[in-house]
Order: structure tokens, then sequence, then C-alpha cells
């Protein structure tokens, strides 16, 4: 006892220990999530395809996603092979390829609950560009997690009995005419040269009678008709910074009153997101039908639908994709033609 009447303790003298750090709290597993892998070894580089693979496998182990994968082949009906998925409680489903090979996934979930996401291999993946998603492997399987779940449109278009969905654009006229010969020459047959110059030099116009959202239009004469719903087409060449696939609207641009050596001009200044020119007529609609006399040749995201009477339309957050932090979907500009009665 002190002299004031107070008690020694025992652990007088002695120095104190600070208490142990407290322990850090255990992170929630996270949930693992199963999908569909559609890959398509023959998209972009083919002699890259089994190292893409086994790559994407890699990423796709790390954020703990269970892929089932489907190997695209020459005659695989893919449409259906993802719409079984789909059926079978498949909710995200992966692609593995280029334009082509996401098209047409995208074609067979138009409406379905299940969430599109992409990771590009393919030449020049402008849907992943326009969705913001990066060209790495790793970054974009990081945005099967971390990316943002858009509903977009998608646009439909009918030539004849022929209805095809399309997520970039349709064509008339001479894009029509020299897509396909551009697109063998950037996969590497160059022999395709001549055939593409000798079909722009024999282009001839067509007159075209418009028909949009129900209402018609003033005729006019034109080389050729884009109808987009992408930012980005062909070699990543961007349009117009207005375009999107978010606002529910197509857009129609007629190149009316242009010259051959006109459009060549007008190619060249825009190719870092386009050239106002007034010759171009621009509509922002929901539905649009074209007549053209002599008839023009008709594309939907590369693929042929004949040469008739052209019927496009809009169908509004009709697909759920997986996207980058920052796409490039940007607000509409251009006329919105009235609604008809």
């Amino acid at each position: 006892m002190y002299p004031d009447g107070s008690m020694e303790t025992e652990a007088a003298g002695q120095e104190q220990q600070p208490a142990p750090p407290a322990a850090a709290p255990r992170r929630p597993a996270r949930r693992q999530i199963r999908a569909r892998l559609v890959f398509n070894a023959s998209s972009g580089r083919p002699e890259e395809s089994a190292q893409q693979l086994a790559d994407i496998l890699v990423e796709m182990q790390r954020h703990e996603i269970l892929p089932e994968v489907f190997t695209v082949l020459p005659d695989s009906r893919v449409g259906t092979v993802v719409q079984n998925a789909i059926r079978q409680g498949s909710m995200l489903v992966v692609v593995a390829g280029g334009d082509g090979t996401v098209d047409a996934v995208a074609g067979a979930m138009v409406g379905s609950s299940a969430t599109l996401a992409i990771i590009p291999t393919g030449t020049r993946n402008n849907l992943a560009l326009s969705l913001g998603i990066p060209s790495g492997i790793p970054e974009a399987a990081a945005l099967l997690r971390q990316g943002r779940r858009l509903k977009i449109d998608v646009g439909q278009v009918q030539v004849g009995k022929a209805s095809r969905w399309f997520m970039e654009a349709a064509t008339l006229g001479l894009l029509s005419d020299l897509y396909p010969l551009a697109d063998q020459i950037q996969h590497g047959q160059l022999a395709q040269i001549g055939e593409l110059l000798s079909a722009f030099v024999s282009a001839t116009p067509s007159i075209l009678k418009l028909v949009i959202d129900g209402r018609a239009q003033a005729g006019c004469t034109a080389h050729m008709v884009l109808i987009s719903n992408m930012p980005y087409l062909g070699p990543n060449f961007q349009v117009t910074p207005g375009v999107s696939f978010q606002d529910g609207r197509l857009d129609v641009f007629i190149y009316s009153d242009m010259g051959k050596l006109d459009l060549i001009s007008y190619v060249m200044q825009s190719g870092n997101g386009g050239a106002n020119d007034d010759r171009i007529k621009h509509y922002r609609v929901r539905q649009v039908t074209i007549e053209s006399d002599p008839p023009m040749a008709v594309l939907a995201d590369g693929d042929p639908l004949g040469q008739s009477r052209v019927t496009a339309l809009i169908r509004p957050r009709a697909l759920n994709v997986m996207a980058g932090p920052a796409s490039a979907a940007t607000p509409a500009t251009g006329p919105e033609v009235p609604p008809g009665d």
C-alpha cells in the first residue's frame, strides 16, 4: 500500500503492451458465373487463335467465370446454338471473334433477357469500338465483371421476303457494291483491287423515293444510301459523332447530287468523324421505306439481301450488352421527321 492509501497493482512498473490489431474482414467470395463462349478461330489472325483461346480461358478463370466453349465452324448454325443455350439458362453469352460473329450471335439474342459480351479478336471490331470495349483480351475480359450493362437499339431491314436484324448499318447502292470487294482486299485478296475499281467506275446513280415515318419525302438522285445504328463501320470509319444506338432512331444518310469524285473527296475528309456537306440529307427515323430506280443492291451488316424496295425500322432497347466505362454513344443530332397521321 502506498502512503496515500492506494494499492499497488500487479502491472505496476510493467510496460503496457499494445492491443493486437483487429483482424481484417474477410472478403466475401465472388459468385461464379456460368457463360457460353462462342469462339471463332478464323477471325482476325487465325494463326494466333490457339493462343487467343488459351488467354481468354485464363482471364475468364481469373474472374471466376466458367465458360462452356462453342467453336465456330464454316457450317455452324451459330444462331441456333445461342438460342438453345439461352433456353437452357445461359444468361451471359461471350463472343470472341469479329463483327460478323458478333452480328450472328446478337441477332439470335434480340428480345431475350441474356446479356451479350464481346472479346474482340476480329479485323475491324467496330461493335466493340462503338461500345467502348478495349482491344486487349485481359481488359475486355475484365468487363465481364466490371462493365456496364446497357440496353441498346437494334435495326431490322426487309427486302422482299428477306428480313434481317442489323447492329451496324444497312447500305444501298455504291456502298453495297464495293463493300464485299473492299472486305476481301482488307483480308489480303489484293487481286480484287481491279474488280473494285471497275465496280466504282461503272456505278450509276438511282432515283429514290422515300417514305419516312409514314410521310412521303421529295424524290432525289443518289449513288448510295447509309442507314446507320452504330457510329463506326467499315475500317473503323466514324459516320458522324451524332449517331447513337440508344436514341430509338436510325440515322439515314442520302448522298444526293454527289458525283463519284465528290464521294471520294468526302470520305478522305471525314475519316475522323465526318465532314459537313449540305448535299447529304440526314434524317433520324423510326422507319424508312426506299424505292430505287434502277434498283440498288442492299446489304445489312455486310450480308447481301438482293435488289428491291427496302424497309428499315428500329427496335429500341432490344438487346442487353456489356459495355466499357465510356462508350461511343453520343446525343444524336440531325432533323427528326415528324410522325405521320
